[in-house]
């Protein structure tokens, strides 16, 4: 059996600050900040937020629900995606912005575990267009990810 090495790149974008940002996207992330009020995260005391625009505007926001029956509990990004999906099931996801806030309660680097991800994924891929991701980074820098398979190039589906 021969094999091959093969390569892949991510592509993304960083802005200096949410200020550096589009208004909309400005908008967004500070939603996904906002949400991280609405978490219920006593067990790990790490708040997560998440917001969505959908592709008529409405921004949609979720937040990490810990349990102490561990998995039982739901991220903050997951949150979001189910209630888009439920309340505008004809809607595409556009941008996704996370957010978390740390046990001190500081702004803190965010970034979507491996469920979420494919979460994502298929979420894009029902909606038929690439959904655009904001992570929230330390020293307050923004990374855009313009396609939610950059998160997860080995996604499945069925």
């Amino acid at each position: 059996m021969e094999t091959a090495t093969k390569t892949f790149t991510i592509d993304y974008r960083e802005y200096a600050s949410i200020e550096a940002l589009a208004a909309d996207d400005r908008e967004l992330m500070e939603a996904a900040i906002a949400a991280t009020a609405t978490a219920y995260a006593p067990y790990s005391h790490f708040s997560v937020g998440a917001a969505l625009r959908l592709d008529d505007g409405t921004i949609v926001s979720g937040s990490n629900q810990e349990n102490i029956a561990y998995p039982s509990g739901l991220c903050a990004e997951r949150t979001a995606l189910f209630a888009a999906g439920a309340q505008h099931p004809d809607r595409r996801v556009a941008t996704l912005a996370i957010v978390a806030r740390d046990p001190q309660g500081s702004l803190a680097e965010a970034s979507p575990c491996g469920a979420c991800r494919q979460v994502l994924v298929e979420t894009q891929q029902r909606g038929q267009a690439p959904i655009r991701t904001l992570l929230y980074l330390s020293e307050g820098r923004i990374r855009e990810i313009a396609d939610a398979r950059q998160l997860l190039p080995f996604s499945f589906s069925m």
